[in-house]
């Protein structure tokens, strides 16, 4: 089980309660300003939905918290993850795409170092292909009418080495080529994995990205719901025996040894 549940939450023009000074304070009031919230005193409190408090002081911190909480508002306390409601994770930004990388507040160090890892292997051109992709939804809804068709056409495109592929700088340049070339749409595929252990970090990095692209996820009941998790959300997910062979798409077998 996650113990938080990731959401990125809209603030542009909407007011966001800050409370503190010094340089926490101003950070808050930078992150908020950033997403196009307008920062505001509690005396505004009746006017915002969340709230950023920046105390030193514990007692006074927990009093404020509680203060705005009852006025129905979601509380972030900095430093002090036992009073916070939502909690801000370390922010990779490609606009439109935004990768925030959270640890409930474990550690804000390692949060940030992990992005600072990504900020090496993601390219800034990820935020113009995503917008690209955006812009020609209509025309690849119109190329594949058929969801499932859409979802395996994008795998392949989005896919490592592909057409697409985010970590290669000059995919934005071929979105519009591939919306108006002829791509096949993908035949029915069924691959067995043999597992080894009820551990998903000894998923070989093929059975992984398999596993995260599969229409259809067959296992046995032996296999590790860990494991399972791995496989796209809305994947179909059935356990054994079951006739793969009617299925369209990517169908993943998953058998424990």
């Amino acid at each position: 089980m996650i113990s938080s549940l990731p959401l990125l939450h809209r603030i542009a023009g909407k007011k966001v309660v800050v409370i503190g000074e010094g340089e926490m304070g101003e950070a808050k009031r930078r992150l908020v300003e950033r997403a196009g919230g307008i920062p505001c005193s509690e005396t505004e409190a009746h006017q915002a939905s969340l709230a950023f408090i920046a105390l030193e002081d514990e007692k006074a911190a927990s009093a404020t918290a509680k203060r705005l909480r009852d006025k129905g508002l979601l509380v972030n306390v900095a430093d002090r993850p036992d009073l916070c409601d939502f909690t801000t994770p370390s922010i990779l930004d490609r606009e439109p795409v935004l990768i925030a990388i959270g640890t409930s507040g474990a550690s804000a160090g390692l949060a940030k170092q992990l992005r600072l890892r990504l900020e090496k292997l993601l390219p800034q051109s990820l935020g113009a292909l995503a917008s690209k992709l955006a812009a020609g939804r209509e025309s690849m809804r119109s190329a594949f009418p058929d969801p499932s068709d859409r979802r395996r056409a994008l795998d392949d495109a989005l896919g490592e080495g592909g057409l697409l592929d985010p970590l290669n700088p000059s995919a934005p340049d071929r979105v519009e080529d591939w919306l108006q070339g002829d791509v096949s749409h993908a035949k029915p595929e069924t691959i067995e994995i043999v597992l080894s252990s009820d551990n998903p970090e000894d998923l070989t990095l093929r059975q992984a990205r398999l596993l995260g692209t599969a229409d259809v996820v067959l296992h046995d009941t032996e296999v590790a719901s860990a494991i399972l998790d791995r496989a796209r959300a809305d994947a179909l997910r059935c356990t054994l025996p079951f006739d793969a062979n009617e299925r369209d798409g990517l169908t993943i077998i998953l058998r424990r040894k």
